[in-house]
Parts: C-alpha cells; structure tokens; sequence
C-alpha cells in the first residue's frame, strides 16, 4: 500500500477519523481506478519471487517483525491477512489512537482469542461487573477447564477495593488480565480505565508480570470512548453493533499497543477467526457514516431517557447522563467519554409489566443485539444474560423488570409516542 493512503496530516493540519474513515489505508490506482475498495474473493495470493514468498511467511509467522505490521509484508492466505481486513484494521487503530488491530469474526471470537493468547494455566483474570453475558459464560464455565480462574472485581471505581481484590487474585495465581466492560451491558455502568491501569502496574510491582487492562468497548467506541487513549493495553468491540450499524453483519475486533495484539494475531490465524472479505467491506462502508449514526442515536437516547426517568410507571433508568452528579459515574463520564451512547436500561417493576410494555411497542423492534440504525428492546433477564444463575443476575442489577434498550435513528418524538403508548 503506498504510504500517501496513511498520511494523517494535510500540510500541517491534522485530518479528523471522520474523513480518514473515507480513504485511509486504500489506494484507487491498486484497484483500476475503483474510488471504493474491492471486494477480494480469494483465498490464496501469488508472490512476485520465492524469496518474497519466504519473506511473507517469516512476518505472518511472526518470525520476523521488519514489518510494521504484516500489512507491511505482503499477503499471503486470507485466513492470515486480506486487503478488506488490513482496511479496516488500519482505519479503526486510527480512530482508537492505537498500534495494530486484527478483525474477527465475531465479537465473542475477539474476546475468546484475546483470553487465551495472554492467559496460561494457573493464571487469574478480574473482571468488571456485569459483563454481557456471552463473556460472562466464557469466564465462568470455560476458563476452568483450561486453570484459568476468573474472578470479580468488587467495584471497578474504587481504587482500594480494586487492590483488594488484585491481592485477594494473586494468592489464586499469576494475574495476567483485567478485563473491564464500560459501559456495561445491560446496566450501562462505567469502570475506571485509568484507574484499572494504576492497579495493573501495581501488580506488576508485585507479582514481576503486569497484567494487561482489556476493555470491552463496544458501547461507546470508537466514537465515545477510546479505551487505548484512557489506558489500556486492549480494546476490544463487537464490531456486529455501532460499528457495523445496520444489523447485518456479525464481527469483532482487537485493537491495541503492537506486543499485546501481536500473539492475538498468531493465534487467530491458527484458530482461523480472522473474517471475510464481504464482512470486512460492510464494516469499511459503516465505519464512514459511524460518527454520524453514533451521534444521532446518542441525541435520541439523550431525550428518551430523560422520558422514561418521568414516567410514574418506570422505576429507574439506567444512562451515563442519569448518573447523581458529583458520584463516582458522574466523575468517570466526564473524564473519560464524549458521549453516552445510547444504550440503556429501565425498570417496570416486574416481569408481567416488562413484557407487557414490550408487546404493545409498534415502531421499537423486539429482538437482542444492539447498536443498529433501528431501535431494539429485550428482556435481559430472560434473553441475554438467561445463562447466568438467578441471583448472579440480581446481585448484579438484572431484575426481572429490566428492560434493555438500544435507542436507533427514527425521529426521537416517533420513539417517545411509541413508549408513551406502551406505557399507558
């Protein structure tokens, strides 16, 4: 690729992620002129000699790092590397001011491949609470099989309790992660990313190994929040929800300093979860309305929240902007966010009322996932996090008159008339 389609400056003038997201990374007069990017099915690519063969297996291998990144070397296999990849790879590091980046095929792959590529045996992991709950699965009922012990941080806001239970970690292990989901899903709780790396460093000092602060970051990023700019060594998305946008699609991604996503990497081509060229193209056409998607929803999640927190039938909602100013939420908000998304929680008190607001909606569509250009609305306690144990959900804030809500692009006074009427 030639290096004027990385440039980020203009005569000085530093160039914004929404215009890079239209051409960065991709040069026109590789692919005939095209002002988009090729879809490129194939499976294998030829190399110009034997020797540039040799060369582009010793970078992919990882036995060779001349190579900025194996964008840099050459492509190989597209288990390995493709052109539609390397795009967007390079076009979310930019946006989430990181070193590298690698694409998966599904949020949950990112997660698992991360997991694993920095986690051994006898090893320990804290994590936030509550996390989503295909994660949550994934660190309570498959971790142990491999001697990987997960346990909860008490409170991700609070310094000292976060000690607590890094020492309280370390008599179970090596602690290799903290793994942060901010904000949370369904709750849309903050963690302390800053502070996470403060304790990480701590532990370091202590154990001779600092774990790595991975954050799930898929409910503000990369518009929002940047998890790599706040602290941490990992950001990971499903990229199926904001970026992405439109529901059709389903994909993550691992963005991060070069040392730490350089093993992902290697086990992702061993794995074989790297994704299509297809996917990947819809992901580089999302990623240039993403800001624009984003920001719409966030206003409309703005004003349905202040609606539902007025409403007599509604007990509670759960939004970044409802948080009691001067508390810990509010503080972390305001440092660490441009915005609060617009996913959400409210309560009606119990299941009966929860599913009956959800039958009566009309323009809101019932259904799980999130991050859309359409409004979506579940049930977490009997969807999404149905697989955690009952008083797991309700220690955690998922009752059983939750209801979840991903705010979308409709005219917001459509979304208010809908919930007003579902609500009478």
């Amino acid at each position: 690729m030639s290096k004027d389609f990385r440039e980020t400056e203009l005569a000085g003038h530093r160039l914004s992620e929404e215009t890079l997201m239209l051409g960065y990374g991709y040069d026109p007069a590789l692919s005939e002129g095209s002002v988009k990017q090729p879809v490129f099915l194939t499976s294998t690519f030829c190399f110009p000699s034997a020797d540039a063969g040799r060369e582009f297996f010793d970078i992919v291998s990882g036995r060779s790092k001349t190579a900025r990144n194996d964008a840099d070397g050459g492509l190989v296999y597209s288990r390995f590397n493709h052109p539609n990849a390397q795009i967007v790879e390079e076009r979310l590091a930019i946006y989430e001011g990181a070193d590298a980046g690698a694409v998966f095929s599904s949020g949950m792959a990112a997660i698992a491949t991360a997991v694993l590529a920095h986690c051994s045996p006898g090893d320990a992991i804290l994590y936030s609470q509550p996390l989503y709950g295909g994660t949550d699965s994934l660190f309570k009922k498959v971790l142990s099989r491999f001697g990987v012990t997960a346990l909860p941080l008490a409170d991700a806001t609070d310094g000292a309790a976060m000690r607590r239970d890094g020492e309280a970690a370390r008599a179970k292990g090596r602690v290799a992660m903290i793994f942060l989901e901010t904000p949370s899903n369904p709750l849309a709780s903050l963690c302390d990313i800053r502070l996470a790396a403060e304790v990480a460093t701590d532990i370091g000092r202590a154990q001779g190994h600092r774990p790595l602060v991975a954050v799930d970051n898929t409910l503000l990023g990369p518009v929002f929040q940047s998890a790599i700019r706040a602290g941490a060594d990992l950001s990971l998305y499903s990229l199926t929800k904001y970026v992405g946008g439109h529901s059709d699609l389903v994909a993550g991604a691992v963005l991060g300093k070069r040392e730490a996503v350089a093993p992902i990497r290697m086990l992702r081509a061993l794995l074989g979860g790297n994704l299509d060229p297809n996917s990947c193209w819809m992901l580089a056409r999302s990623l240039e309305t993403v800001a624009l998607r984003m920001r719409r929803a966030s206003d409309n999640a703005v004003r349905v929240a202040e609606f539902l927190a007025s409403h007599p039938k509604v007990k509670a909602v759960h939004f970044p902007t409802m948080a009691k100013p001067g508390s810990a939420q509010a503080q972390i908000y305001a440092r660490q966010c441009t915005g609060p998304g617009s996913l959400m929680s409210f309560d009606v008190g119990d299941r009966a009322s929860a599913f009956r607001v959800l039958d009566r909606l009309k323009i809101v569509k019932l259904a799980v996932s999130l991050g859309g250009t359409e409004s979506l609305i579940c049930h977490p306690a009997t969807t999404v996090h149905s697989g955690v144990a009952e008083a797991e959900r309700l220690a955690i804030g998922v009752t059983e008159g939750l209801v979840r809500l991903s705010v979308g692009i409709e005219h917001v006074d459509d979304l208010i008339a809908d919930f007003r009427q579902a609500l009478a």
